[in-house]
């Protein structure tokens, strides 16, 4: 039912939008199908002289935007939306030069276009802390993507989780910069390596979808197609601008997405900051910006402003029709150089990714590795399952001769809603698998919860309990609560309007088939004390019962493949790998948006980041919060021991010093080890600092009584902070405190940077007061190396 209610939400989306009317106004027509297979890229040199390939993308993109007229270069800014179905947008062709229609894709959790691999969530990707494991990722989307006829990804989505309400939480990468900025990076490599365009998106500040309305279609209260974000340029600059500044600069990364709301009173697709002065002049970014679906307003904005392509024209989305370009145009409002310009960064991204210079990829999904890529998706939740408690209980032992499997979740498919939502093209349940992974010789029992005595009943009679639960969430509408099962009652929004009403809840967080979710776990956990919770979440939720289970496990939106991974951890085939990309809190309180409208969704449209650069742990460091469970956390099967952290001078290219210590498996079994580096910056009466912020981590397999040395290396940017509202990165003088170990919280191992001299009195190592480089955003990634016996 879960997989049904998602499907629901993200058909009634698309249904919402797909008023599509067609261009009208321009002298050249749309491609029709028959079309499509006769348009060639380059067939001759001699009359299209930009098929040279000695030539640079810039070069080849404007011998053709020369040889275009007026009509064909207005005709290329908007593309087809609905029209190109079953591809979720396209490009018009010019068959007259040789340009064929260019297919685009959504592809946040696997590609949404007929039965596709659905990967575990995003969410689940950042859990695994494993820059590998985030290629592998990319690598299947894209091929998938273009054995079905795409040359463009929608993905990925590195928004920062500010607040785990937000009902795309799913869909990034968590909490932290560093964390998402590397996850994104290496997802874009494998994507583009495939030779399939990625888009990351959405730029900028994108982190709240608003309450009711007309769920789950548009939002009013805090409306990301409405809202004005707030944010101080110290924020902007280190917390969510970092992960967009690595695609450009360190992925290659060929589009960018512009996203619906206003940051500091400007429209993201019209905003001449973002857009202009930080995506093109400081950044260097050469690609396309593509708006999201409906986030265009006015055509002279996003023309003068810097919106290269509308991909959806129709009622939500009408700025780039042709007749509207070509009225700028006539009364001068936009200048032909400005149209020549945005065409010219469309081609040159077509040129640069090989697009013309390659046939059309076909729509044939017959192509695809099937079992190849359900190997990754088991691979990735593998990774990405993150053990919270256990009391002993797990790894489940031969003794369990009976298990009753308790809940919703146990025997459907959850999918989030919205872009990311995908129909799988074929699911094992966690019910499926733990039958199969038990034998004939053990009981499996199930009942989904509804019947609270049957539940109990069932718990009693075996020897463990596993309750499988979670939330709902989508594209559109925020959570109502952190909760398992939110609230029921009637939603007003900040004018008192009603929008939601009546016993049935209707809110896209409610629990699946109605169940008290809370309650199901008090009644299981009161029948049978060894009870484990299997959580599949698309972020943080509350676990108030967390004191009364024997075990907790997360294993978030776990994919098609999900049910083999959960089963195979339960039983120790595999420990569980996975640490926390998000903080779960201990109660709704401890958010930093708690109890201010201000903050969160917003008055009148408008929110303020007064948190700044506080976000997420950092926050919780800063309040001396206690979670639930820390950023990073996650326990293993096995115990490690971590060495002494040591940092030398290691200057390179992007590198100034690099950081190691040694992990040691002190248990009885291989296991996952997640090692973290955090510093602590010194602060100036100018520039205060967070606590600690990560710099550096690495997730790797130790074998049993062997040791793991871990490399981090370290840039200008791993000492930098945004100093002044538009200074720019600068390395403060001062004693920079390095501290790693298995978690935020969790710090054993200490080492001092002296940046200026004797800053840290006698101790530690001395570095210039700068180096080198401060404009990459990233170091290179960690490496492990096992040590000889």
């Amino acid at each position: 039912m879960v997989k049904v209610m998602a499907g629901l939400v993200a058909s009634v989306l698309v249904a919402a939008l797909a008023a599509v009317t067609e261009p009208s106004g321009a002298s050249v027509e749309p491609v029709r199908v028959a079309e499509r297979a006769t348009t060639k890229p380059c067939p001759t040199e001699r009359s299209h002289p930009w098929c040279d390939r000695s030539l640079s993308p810039d070069r080849r993109a404007l011998l053709f935007q020369q040889a275009m007229t007026l009509e064909e270069e207005i005709m290329l800014l908007g593309g087809q939306g609905m029209g190109a179905a079953p591809h979720t947008g396209g490009t018009y062709a010019v068959p007259r030069l040789g340009l064929r229609e260019v297919y685009l894709t959504d592809g946040p959790v696997g590609v949404r276009q007929g039965k596709s691999t659905l990967m575990p969530i995003p969410m689940a990707l950042a859990a695994t802390f494993d820059p590998r494991q985030a290629r592998r990722y990319g690598t299947v989307v894209a091929d998938e993507a273009k054995n079905k006829g795409n040359d463009v990804v929608y993905a990925p989505t590195v928004n920062i989780m500010r607040t785990p309400q937000n009902g795309r939480t799913f869909e990034g990468y968590g909490e932290d910069t560093f964390l998402s900025a590397r996850t994104g990076v290496e997802w874009i490599k494998g994507a583009q390596a495939q030779g399939v365009i990625a888009t990351v998106k959405h730029y900028a500040a994108n982190n709240q979808e608003g309450f009711g309305g007309v769920p789950p279609i548009l939002a009013l209260d805090g409306s990301r197609m409405l809202v004005d974000v707030n944010v101080a340029y110290r924020p902007l600059y280190e917390t969510y601008l970092p992960q967009f500044e690595a695609a450009v600069k360190q992925a290659d990364v060929g589009t960018i997405m512009c996203s619906y709301n206003r940051i500091n009173g400007s429209y993201g697709c019209q905003n001449s900051l973002t857009l202009q002065k930080i995506l093109r002049t400081k950044w260097g970014f050469k690609g396309t910006v593509i708006a999201d679906y409906g986030a265009s307003k006015d055509t002279v904005k996003d023309l003068n402003r810097g919106l290269d392509f509308v991909p959806f024209q129709g009622v939500s989305d009408q700025s780039y029709r042709p007749e509207l370009i070509q009225a700028a145009l006539a009364t001068g409002l936009v200048s032909r150089a400005t149209v020549d310009d945005h065409v010219r960064k469309i081609l040159r991204t077509f040129f640069k990714y090989g697009v013309f210079d390659r046939p059309a990829y076909v729509d044939n999904a017959t192509r695809i590795d099937k079992p190849a890529h359900r190997r990754v998706a088991r691979d990735v939740e593998s990774r990405a399952i993150t053990l919270l408690k256990n009391n002993g209980v797990l790894p489940l032992k031969k003794s369990v001769r009976s298990i009753a499997v308790i809940g919703p979740y146990a025997d459907d498919l959850v999918v989030g809603g919205g872009s990311g939502s995908v129909e799988a093209e074929r699911a094992v349940t966690v019910l499926d698998a733990l039958r199969r992974r038990a034998g004939r010789g053990v009981t499996v029992t199930y009942a989904d919860g509804s019947d609270r005595a049957q539940a109990a009943r069932i718990a009693r009679a075996a020897d463990v309990a596993v309750v499988v639960t979670g939330d709902v969430q989508t594209e559109g509408q925020d959570k109502g609560c952190l909760g398992l099962s939110c609230p029921t009652t009637d939603f007003l929004n900040s004018n008192g309007v009603l929008f939601l009403q009546g016993s049935t809840c209707l809110q896209v967080s409610c629990p699946l088939n109605g169940t008290d979710q809370e309650g199901l776990i008090d009644t299981v956990a009161a029948a049978n004390r060894r009870t484990v919770v299997v959580l599949q979440t698309g972020g943080p939720v509350l676990t108030p019962w967390r004191t009364k289970v024997a075990a907790l496990v997360e294993a978030w939106y776990p994919g098609q493949e999900g049910g083999s991974a959960i089963a195979a951890m339960l039983y120790g085939d595999r420990d569980p790998g996975g640490r926390l990309p998000a903080t779960f809190p201990a109660s709704a309180g401890q958010l930093p948006t708690a109890g201010d409208r201000r903050l969160y969704p917003g008055i009148a449209q408008e929110v303020f980041y007064d948190e700044g650069i506080r976000v997420g742990y950092k926050w919780y460091d800063a309040k001396r919060h206690q979670p639930a469970y820390p950023f990073g956390f996650g326990l293993s099967y096995t115990s490690f021991r971590y060495g002494a952290l040591r940092i030398r001078k290691a200057p390179g290219p992007n590198r100034v010093a690099t950081a190691t210590m040694t992990v040691t498996n002190t248990g009885r079994r291989d296991g996952v080890a997640v090692p973290q580096l955090y510093v602590s910056k010194p602060g100036t009466a100018r520039v205060d600092q967070v606590r600690r912020q990560l710099v550096g981590y690495a997730s790797v397999q130790v074998p049993r009584g062997r040791t793991v040395r871990v490399t981090f290396p370290l840039n200008e940017r791993s000492f930098a902070s945004w100093v002044g509202d538009r200074a720019g990165f600068r390395v403060v003088r001062g004693c920079y405190r390095f501290a790693a170990g298995s978690s935020s919280r969790s710090l054993p191992r200490q080492a001092l940077v002296s940046r200026g001299a004797g800053a840290c009195g006698d101790r530690g190592v001395r570095l210039p007061g700068r180096t080198g480089d401060v404009r990459l955003p990233l170091p290179a990634p960690a490496s492990a190396t096992t040590l000889p016996r």
